[in-house]
């Protein structure tokens, strides 16, 4: 039941619709063609309020996968310093799938990033005109007033609320059918990235008068480049706050009494997280063999931290670079190509390579 996911990657021209493993709690996609209740209907996992809401608006799949084109990237580019760096597939291994199964920071942060995608997917759709069920914000009508005086809202103001309307809808349909902890703690993490998009709408506006004077000011409501979400959400990671479930199990507490109470903004987890050094199916480690350090860092990216004290390889390496580059009234920048020299740092793998599995 999980082949679906080894074709995310190459199916995203493709219509992507979500889908939920039988085997877990959490929700994925797959690629599909076809009419929308064949296509929906042949989703496995879905349960039936995301099936309906796929047969309504087949549409929205499509953006959907665009969301998913969104999210991938970034979680691969908050993570790329990282031990565990978001990478799904491995020689057609669904690895990602198996930290989902598991209720630690990195499952909060997938579950926040991929809800956040959504809505910045959908909510994209509707101000450029894509879809059938929403258009612009209609409530950003007539004048309004802010700091810097009076002004007219036009343009097309990002109908943000539509957006995480659907995303709520289709994404918590699975969640909402359980009653078990990580169905809660994904709900919050839902929640935490869909209110992570809203948190960067912001503002922008134009002046009419005349030679550029401001005595009339058309405003509109945007969302903010997807990469200041995934910033957020990266902080929010690294500030995850471990809880457990309290005792009519309706809710949290934090494990640790020191530490605060977990917002609605804040990521939550019950497991801490493996070390993720080895290769071992049942947590979804690639491990780091092979993978590239900085010898001169003492971040996450340390060769003694990334290579998990095993140790690193160094190769001298050629590559083109530009250099030499020179401005040139006007307005040209002319470079030349050099051939650089420089060491490559990879891991040392473990004594034993292969995979590590309990079961």
């Amino acid at each position: 039941n999980m082949n679906f996911l080894s074709g995310i990657w190459w199916s995203l021209p493709l219509l992507l619709v979500w889908a939920t493993p039988p085997v877990t709690s959490s929700w994925w996609y797959m690629g599909a063609v076809g009419s929308s209740r064949v296509m929906c209907d042949n989703v496995p996992g879905l349960v039936s309020r995301q099936r309906q809401l796929c047969r309504r608006h087949p549409e929205v799949m499509l953006s959907i996968g665009r969301g998913v084109a969104a999210w991938t990237a970034e979680c691969q580019h908050q993570f790329r310093r990282h031990r565990w760096d978001c990478n799904a597939l491995e020689r057609g291994q669904r690895l990602l799938s198996r930290v989902l199964l598991r209720s630690s920071r990195e499952s909060a942060f997938v579950h926040a990033i991929s809800s956040a995608g959504v809505v910045f997917a959908i909510t994209r759709a509707c101000s450029q005109g894509e879809l059938k069920s929403c258009s612009c914000d209609p409530k950003k009508k007539g004048s309004a007033k802010d700091s810097k005086g009076h002004f007219d809202w036009g343009g097309c103001s990002d109908n943000i609320d539509y957006g995480i309307k659907f995303a709520r809808a289709f994404v918590d349909a699975k969640e909402r059918k359980g009653k078990d902890a990580r169905a809660l703690m994904n709900l919050h993490n839902n929640r935490a990235g869909r209110k992570a998009v809203k948190r960067f709408l912001k503002q922008e506006c134009k002046c009419h008068g005349v030679s550029g004077s401001c005595t009339l000011r058309t405003c509109w409501l945007a969302m903010a480049d997807f990469r200041k979400t995934g910033d957020y959400l990266w902080k929010k990671y690294n500030g995850a706050i471990q809880v457990v479930m309290n005792q009519d199990g309706t809710g949290f507490t934090v494990a640790n009494k020191r530490f605060k109470k977990p917002t609605k903004n804040d990521l939550v987890y019950f497991e801490s997280s493996p070390d993720y050094c080895i290769r071992d199916r049942d947590v979804g480690s690639l491990g780091t063999a092979g993978r590239v350090c900085n010898q001169t860092s003492r971040g996450m990216d340390s060769c003694e931290v990334m290579c998990c004290g095993r140790g690193y390889d160094t190769s001298r390496v050629s590559r083109m670079t530009k250099c030499e580059c020179k401005f040139h009234w006007c307005c040209a920048v002319r470079c030349q190509d050099c051939l650089e020299v420089v060491d490559i740092h990879t891991c040392k793998a473990p004594k034993s390579a292969g995979w590590i599995s309990r079961t």
